[in-house]
């Protein structure tokens, strides 16, 4: 009994004290899926965490374990051990979150961050070429460097250290991706790969076709077929796309436009996510070479340019 009572004040003691910051401020993802053991393993190996058993049982203990909420935090001052669990279940009510949406462009995520009360808006003047500077990118074009998910920050945290934590993140998520990608994949660099990743997430109306597109993206590139995808165009007309997209505009060459010019676009044309990676560095055993939308959302996929011509005239026309 006496074992029980000092065991409950030394975890009492624990869950109000707060833990010093390895930075200030201090970034967490806590990725979708994981465990209450396994976001504290990951906190230890940052640095917030000396040991992560107390913190363990102290979750279990408040029935915390299957309340954990996905995202990227930024912690601005030391917390709690019982502070972190409210923040990661909950949302502490000091932390406000702004999503960022796959398949957006980086106007859409800039658009997003402007209209946001709680942001200090620090870009609102600055260019795309000065943003990327701000935040030590080494790339030289915006698109498709960050990372789609849910932010969280304190209230007047800057949208550049936002975009930063996004870049961060993206960097981090796309070498993984690529140091498990299949072999013989006809794709040279990371950039490349989410150059088509970025593709194959404008181009995919279902999750179970991701990787079908994928392969067929794939195929065409080890052929040296032209990749002849319509987002790509459409990201190439700019503002000039009045959300019809015509065979003049098929025919009119830019650099974006892949029915005119070989091989992948310069940069990306959207921010892919998780899946759009995953699918790209992992596409299906596929024959096919073509697809057409059904106009439900899914593909009809064809290895033939016959075969494709039917299901063309069955779905499109």
């Amino acid at each position: 009994m006496l074992l029980a009572l000092f065991a409950a004040a030394g975890l009492g003691y624990y869950a109000y004290r707060p833990l010093q910051l390895p930075a200030t401020p201090f970034e967490f993802e806590l990725k979708q899926g994981s465990s209450l053991k396994s976001m504290a393993r990951d906190m230890r190996q940052a640095g917030l965490l000396q040991q992560e058993v107390l913190f363990v049982w102290l979750g279990r203990l408040l029935g915390k374990s299957t309340q954990l909420k996905a995202g990227n935090y930024a912690l601005e001052r030391p917390l709690s051990p019982l502070e972190l669990l409210d923040i990661f279940t909950k949302g502490d009510v000091s932390q406000n979150q702004v999503s960022v949406i796959e398949g957006w462009t980086f106007k859409q995520l800039r658009a997003a961050l402007n209209t946001s009360p709680d942001i200090a808006h620090d870009t609102l003047n600055l260019s795309d070429a000065e943003i990327l500077q701000r935040i030590g990118a080494t790339e030289t074009h915006p698109e498709g460097l960050f990372f789609p998910d849910t932010y969280y920050f304190a209230a007047g945290s800057s949208d550049l250290a936002i975009i930063k934590r996004a870049y961060r993140v993206m960097q981090q998520r796309l070498q993984e991706a690529w140091a498990g990608r299949d072999a013989g994949l006809p794709l040279q660099t990371p950039y490349q790969a989410l150059i088509l990743a970025s593709i194959v997430e404008k181009e995919t109306g279902t999750p179970a076709d991701r990787a079908l597109i994928a392969g067929v993206f794939v195929n065409r590139l080890r052929k040296g077929m032209l990749l002849q995808t319509d987002p790509t165009v459409i990201y190439g007309l700019g503002e000039q796309f009045d959300g019809n997209l015509r065979k003049r505009d098929l025919l009119a060459d830019t650099a974006y436009n892949t029915y005119t010019r070989g091989g992948l676009t310069p940069t990306p044309i959207a921010l892919p996510g998780m899946a759009a990676l995953q699918a790209t560095l992992h596409p299906a055993k596929t024959d096919a070479l073509y697809f057409v939308a059904r106009g439900d959302g899914s593909s009809q996929f064809s290895g033939t340019l016959e075969q494709h011509n039917r299901a063309v005239n069955r779905y499109q026309k």
